[in-house]
């Protein structure tokens, strides 16, 4: 049985399924696999909306749910009530992840569907950097990705193979993952880093700089902006880059620009 056979066989075996669809490569896996398994009557697809998603990602979010033909829902979520969250140590995704899957699970739960499925794959739950695995667990949360054991390389595959327009986008965690632990998470620190990325962006493209992996780190006092390690020299030396940053938010402080290395606030 190939991977994608077996996916679809775990999925198949849950009946009516509510994905916790966040619009990356993963979740958008796990809800093609799920209208592929079940029907698209029988899945449920629904996006977390709070100030930590990205300005941009529920657009293209809400056109894969449609293509898919299943229904959408955009809840409001409150992880910024919890104090947990707010103090951003290395714990920080547990009570995100905490708040997120009580609002899905009480929708999914009111329009009928008692299952939930995350995105979950196999290298995450490798990763000792998941806290938020945790609350999935607790809160009996499916994962049907990792119970098929697919890697992140194994998910882009399959996707591509199923002409999945996800395959190849890069990922896209949520804005509190730009800042470092230790440093209060609010609203205006994540609107920054949101304007930051979006306003380099634009000037990468002005550039004609493919956009891939692009993280606008807020380290307090400075920021740090990631790029892929052979565009460094090139991003740094583009006349706009100092403005975009400075414009958004982040003043005078001063700023660097670096390699881009994924989860890198969680080692410094």
């Amino acid at each position: 049985m190939s991977a994608a056979d077996t996916l679809l066989d775990i999925v198949g075996g849950y009946g009516r399924l509510a994905v916790a669809y966040s619009g990356g490569a993963d979740s958008a896996l796990v809800l093609a696999a799920a209208v592929r398994a079940l029907g698209p009557g029988e899945v449920l697809a629904v996006t977390a909306v709070s100030e930590s998603l990205a300005s941009g990602e529920l657009d293209p979010a809400r056109a894969f749910a449609a293509s898919q033909g299943v229904e959408h829902l955009t809840p409001r979520t409150h992880e910024l009530r919890s104090a947990g969250y707010r103090a951003n140590g290395q714990d920080r995704c547990y009570f995100c992840k905490s708040e997120v899957l009580d609002t899905i699970v009480a929708l999914a739960t009111e329009h009928g569907f008692d299952q939930v499925a995350t995105g979950t794959n196999a290298d995450d739950a490798a990763d000792r950097f998941r806290p938020g695995i945790a609350a999935g667990r607790e809160r009996g949360i499916r994962t049907p990705l990792l119970e098929a054991a697919l890697t992140k390389a194994e998910v882009r595959e399959i996707s591509r193979s199923w002409s999945l327009p996800t395959w190849n986008k890069p990922a896209t965690p949520c804005l509190a993952s730009r800042i470092r632990h230790g440093i209060e998470v609010t609203p205006h620190r994540l609107a920054r880093v949101d304007r930051a990325e979006t306003a380099l962006r634009a000037v990468l493209a002005q550039a004609r700089i493919p956009v891939t992996d692009l993280r606008v780190r807020d380290l307090g006092t400075s920021a740090r902006v990631e790029v892929p390690a052979a565009d460094v020299e090139a991003v740094a030396a583009l006349p706009g880059v100092r403005e975009a940053v400075e414009a958004a938010g982040f003043g005078a402080g001063g700023f660097e620009v670096s390699a881009f290395r994924s989860g890198r606030l969680n080692v410094g």
